[in-house]
């Protein structure tokens, strides 16, 4: 089989692999779609401390069980099965409580555990018992049940950020994750979305979900505007899917009193400190909160919305290459040329 292997920090190389041993409590899953996540963009060129070379990267997975281990209850072979990242300890406080994006060891899919770019995936026995694996029907593609992960993500963020009938919702960055929580945010009850954007090519991918309002920060004041489009008073909840400081900066100014704040994109390690005024916190009683992961239940969750239709995923998927090029499929993320770039390791 063959599996694009991280050998050190840039260089990614493709080798061929005789098929894995299957153990009595582990499984092995034939991957058919798996998305570039930009975590594994940074993994790629600066490694990570959870991450021991070699390794194969890929976390955001969905394929078939293709064997089982004979002691494996929990599926069958054929099963299609959503791999999502975060995998709990089951052992810590954190992981038995349902917080298991929070546990301190924060075992990940293309992390500790090897990752799903690769034909042929082994699911470890701590991976099957505590680990988002969510099986789904053919109600939907493999491109769609991988792009669960991510939705999961932003189901992490909006849960955060107490969201609850009737709020309005500013949206700074449009990248998957944020057109993703635009049909969200209104399945979460959402009145009305304001969608922050800079590039030009993202944001005609963002007007496809339908936002009340679109703005571009190039061209007018983004906290003078969401301020105007709420009467003055500012939104309830503002996600900042973008690693910029400067919208941390101004999502904290433009939150309405006893508003929430989600710091949901993180940020370079060489970014300045974020800069704010505490009073502005202070007097307005307003909540900022950070957000990281998500946990199997919301990966559950997630690849139900996708298969009812009430989150899409379609419109985010512009780009999709054959494992064989792997070194062309990063060009294009690292490009920004499109949105989700997914690998097909079954296809030549």
């Amino acid at each position: 089989m063959l599996k694009a292997v991280l050998e050190a920090a840039d260089t990614l190389v493709l080798r061929d692999f005789e098929m894995p041993e299957v153990g009595p409590d582990a499984a092995l899953l034939r991957v058919e779609s798996v998305a570039i996540c930009g975590s594994d963009v940074r993994i790629l060129h600066h490694g990570n401390p959870r991450v021991q070379f070699p390794t194969v990267m890929g976390h955001e997975a969905a394929g078939v069980i293709a064997k089982v281990g004979r002691n494996v209850t929990r599926f069958k072979e054929g099963d299609r099965i959503a791999v999502g990242a975060d995998v709990p300890c089951g052992l810590c406080r954190w992981c038995r409580d349902g917080k298991g994006n929070n546990c301190e060891i924060n075992y990940a899919v293309g992390y500790q555990i090897p990752g799903a770019f690769t034909q042929y995936m082994e699911l470890t026995p701590l991976l099957i018992n505590e680990g988002p694996l969510t099986p789904f029907s053919d109600k939907i593609s493999f491109d769609q049940a991988a792009l669960a992960e991510p939705l999961a993500c932003g189901i992490n963020g909006l849960e955060l950020v107490n969201m609850s009938l009737g709020k309005t919702v500013v949206l700074i960055g449009m990248g998957p994750i944020g057109c993703m929580m635009i049909d969200l945010a209104r399945a979460m009850g959402a009145v009305k979305v304001i969608a922050v954007q800079r590039s030009k090519k993202r944001m005609e991918i963002a007007k496809k979900y339908g936002a009340d309002v679109y703005i571009d920060p190039s061209e007018e004041d983004v906290v003078a505007r969401c301020k105007a489009e709420t009467g003055g008073e500012g939104p309830d909840v503002v996600i900042t899917t973008c690693g910029s400081v400067e919208t941390h900066e101004q999502a904290i100014e433009m939150v309405a009193h006893r508003g929430y704040v989600n710091l949901f994109g993180g940020l370079p390690k060489d970014t300045r400190p974020m800069s704010v005024l505490s009073n502005s916190i202070h007097y307005k009683e307003c909540f900022v909160t950070g957000s990281h992961g998500s946990t199997p239940r919301q990966h559950r969750i997630a690849v139900e919305l996708i298969e009812r239709g009430i989150v899409r995923v379609d419109p985010i998927i512009t780009h999709t290459f054959p494992l064989t090029r792997i070194h062309d499929a990063f060009a294009a993320m690292e490009s920004r040329d499109g949105m989700k770039v997914i690998v097909h390791p079954q296809v030549a």
